[in-house]
């Protein structure tokens, strides 16, 4: 009576055991794909969407430190060799004309020599076109052109970095790198760092610790770029007969399986089953057809299998990698749901007994 008492209940556990993930499979009228991991899948499953820089951002050029831009502040000063001069008054020998601000279209207006295009010009081909103009009307004029503060230059760094702020591209802040570095280098650990650039409608993401896999990805800046530094969001979730069960941020660019297992405190010594080792997660329709060799249509759920007893199985494991989203869970050991059983029984009995003796029966 008591044995039959204890199967009709259900024992407390942490999950499904192996069986019952198997009867979910799609060869068991299931709704998954159960897939024993080897060295081919291991190739498939690895694929994981990757952070990098458009050929827009890569193949921009540097721009010169003395290219003037729109919204650029100017300090002119024309000389003339005249008594009665065009510009330049009475009895003096120059002119100053202080603060002329590039325009919104790129460009200048200079007394005599008329609207001149600014933006993209350097200080001395600017120098060039106002004497040639002003040459016509005065004889041998002497022209400089200073660039002074602008408000066109510069680009906004935000996030986690040590000074947020706003910082003017200049001739050792023209590229990526060196903008971060202007601004007291990441606040978070750089191997979770995720460093954004807004450039229009166009936006581009890079782990930063790539920023130095490369040359090419230390981009060349542009005004009005936003930069953003944020800690990296992915996570896990491990579950069952592990050290504990939790949501587990990713710490490293990186996690494999193992190395996820161990973040939680390796597998219980009392409960865990090691040929029991599942990952559940959601592929893409192409990942997932390559892994089955079917036509699918839309993603497809399916459970890794890692058995850490086999020769390999440590490695297999080893070169598992995780993703964002998957759940990393591990069955007891079929002796832990017999040890339930008799613990079950042992304690009905011991309570019949005790009920027995206060009766006195």
């Amino acid at each position: 009576m008591i044995l039959g008492l204890i199967s009709a209940c259900a024992l407390p556990r942490v999950g499904p055991n192996k069986q019952e993930i198997f009867a979910g499979s799609v060869l068991r009228e299931g709704d998954s794909f159960v897939l024993t991991v080897d060295d081919r899948v291991n190739a498939i499953a690895a694929v994981a969407p990757a952070l990098g820089f458009s050929a827009g951002f890569l193949n921009a050029g540097v721009i010169g430190s003395d290219t003037i831009r729109p919204g650029d502040t100017l300090g002119l000063t024309i000389f003339e060799n005249v008594d009665d001069g065009l510009i330049v008054p009475q009895g003096a020998n120059s002119t100053l004309l202080e603060e002329v601000q590039v325009d919104g279209d790129g460009f200048i207006f200079v007394p005599y020599a008329g609207r001149i295009r600014a933006a993209g010009n350097t200080p001395e081909a600017i120098r060039r076109i106002i004497t040639e103009r002003l040459g016509d009307q005065t004889p041998d004029p002497q022209v400089q052109v200073r660039r002074l503060a602008g408000d066109g230059a510069t680009v906004s760094v935000a996030g986690a970095v040590n000074a947020q702020g706003v910082y003017p591209i200049e001739r050792p802040t023209r590229t990526l790198i060196s903008m971060l570095a202007a601004a007291g280098g990441v606040s978070i650990n750089p191997e979770i760092a995720r460093v954004k650039i807004q450039r229009g409608s166009h936006t581009a993401e890079i782990f930063y610790d790539d920023l130095y896999d490369s040359p090419r990805n230390d981009v060349a800046l542009r005004g009005g770029d936003n930069i953003i530094v944020n800690a990296d969001t992915r996570s896990f979730t491990a579950l069952g007969a592990t050290g504990s069960q939790e949501r587990v941020p990713f710490e490293t660019k990186t996690i494999s399986a193992i190395e996820a297992i161990a973040t939680v405190g390796g597998l219980s010594s009392l409960t865990a089953d090691p040929t029991g080792v599942f990952v559940f997660r959601t592929e893409p329709e192409a990942i997932a057809e390559q892994l089955v060799g079917l036509d699918l249509t839309g993603p497809q759920r399916v459970v890794y299998v890692l058995d850490l007893t086999q020769p390999n199985g440590m490695f297999t494991a080893r070169e598992f990698a995780i993703r964002d989203g998957d759940t990393v869970y591990v069955t007891e050991a079929p002796f832990v749901r017999f040890d339930k059983t008799v613990a079950a029984i042992t304690g009905s009995l011991s309570a019949t007994s005790a009920l027995t003796n206060a009766s006195g029966l």
